[in-house]
């Protein structure tokens, strides 16, 4: 029954996510709202919203490891896996605005996670500065989309439609609610059954907001960047992930603690790998994302190699493994620098490159 529950849970997070996507960008078409920004707010944040739907529910509950194994487990898996995957089906292509000023954003955000976490704990003002963020990155992209160049505007509205849609505002309203309620509903199953199933196991809550929770909400990003690499579109799989993961950080920790009856804890776990190994990710991705201005196979397989290593990490923690002190200690201290410090190298080379091509 428990696994039945899973399932559904699953299932019912990913049908509301698409109906919540759905509505509100039809909304956001028929408000004349730009088609730039509905990729980069609505789409990046709605996939997103499974994440939002099972951290406030854990939240609520009181469940600080599955809250906060789910955003940093999330973008862990983003990152590592999602981009990693998509780049080994078709190289991609990184527009410039990402390198410019997403990723930077995304790394600032990430290290800001773990400044706020290190009094052990996420309280009420830490929210509010979080979600202010949020704020502030939302007006900034309006902002910036009343910039847009004709010819940009053009282009997506080529690739979207440029003709609004018949759809009544009742049926993209009803899409709105009915994917929130189904959101609210595949949260609750699978909280639930995940902390019965971890019991049951022997394993840590942590370990499951890390791995089956967050893979699992993290789904419909999934399958939006396999779907835009298969088609092509290589810079909405790329800015899908970085725009999901900022939501994550900003959005969903921060409105988690808000809604919080007590401040969320923040174990030493967490504080110690966890949120570090989130915020290498994040670097990571700037100097892949400089080498050329893509993100090759042998780049996405790299990804795939840290999170795999990643997951062995978390089976070693969750099976309480001799090995695991001394693995952790060499993913810190000597992998994950030895891999930056690699990235780098291949990122200055190629600008290198570029430049003497230009010449």
């Amino acid at each position: 029954m428990t696994i039945a529950f899973f399932i559904a849970g699953l299932f019912l997070l990913i049908v509301g996510a698409e109906a919540l996507v759905r509505g509100a960008s039809r909304i956001a078409t028929k408000l004349g709202i730009s088609p730039l920004i509905i990729g980069l707010t609505v789409v990046s944040f709605g996939t997103s919203s499974p994440e939002l739907a099972v951290s406030i529910k854990a939240a609520l509950a009181v469940q600080a490891n599955i809250a906060l194994g789910n955003v940093i487990g999330s973008n862990i898996f983003n990152v590592l896996f999602i981009l990693g995957l998509s780049a080994v089906i078709t190289p991609l292509i990184v527009a410039q605005q990402l390198i410019r000023i997403d990723v930077p954003l995304l790394i600032v955000v990430s290290g800001l996670a773990w400044l706020l976490g290190l009094d052990n704990a996420y309280s009420l003002l830490d929210g509010l500065i979080l979600v202010a963020g949020l704020c502030g990155y939302v007006v900034f992209l309006i902002l910036q989309s009343r910039r847009e160049r004709q010819e940009v505007n053009a282009e997506y509205t080529a690739e979207f439609g440029g003709k609004r849609r018949a759809d009544t505002w009742l049926i993209n309203a009803g899409l709105i609610v009915g994917g929130l309620i189904l959101l609210v509903l595949g949260s609750r199953w699978l909280v639930e059954s995940a902390i019965t199933a971890a019991r049951y196991f022997g394993v840590s809550e942590l370990i499951v907001g890390l791995t089956i929770v967050a893979a699992g909400t993290s789904l419909p990003e999934v399958v939006t960047s396999v779907i835009a690499s298969l088609r092509g579109e290589r810079d909405i799989a790329v800015g899908n992930v970085v725009g999901s993961n900022l939501f994550n950080l900003l959005g969903v920790l921060g409105f988690a603690a808000l809604v919080s009856p007590t401040a969320i804890e923040v174990s030493e776990t967490i504080l110690r790998f966890d949120l570090p190994v989130m915020i290498a990710t994040a670097l990571v991705c700037l100097p892949i994302f400089f080498s050329g201005g893509r993100i090759s196979r042998e780049e996405g397989l790299l990804l795939l190699g840290f999170y795999a290593a990643y997951t062995l990490y978390l089976i070693f923690a969750a099976s309480h493994h001799a090995a695991l002190s001394g693995y952790r200690v060499a993913m810190l201290y000597f992998v994950l620098p030895l891999t930056g410090v690699t990235l780098v190298a291949i990122a200055l080379r190629q600008i290198h490159r570029h430049r003497g091509d230009r010449a």
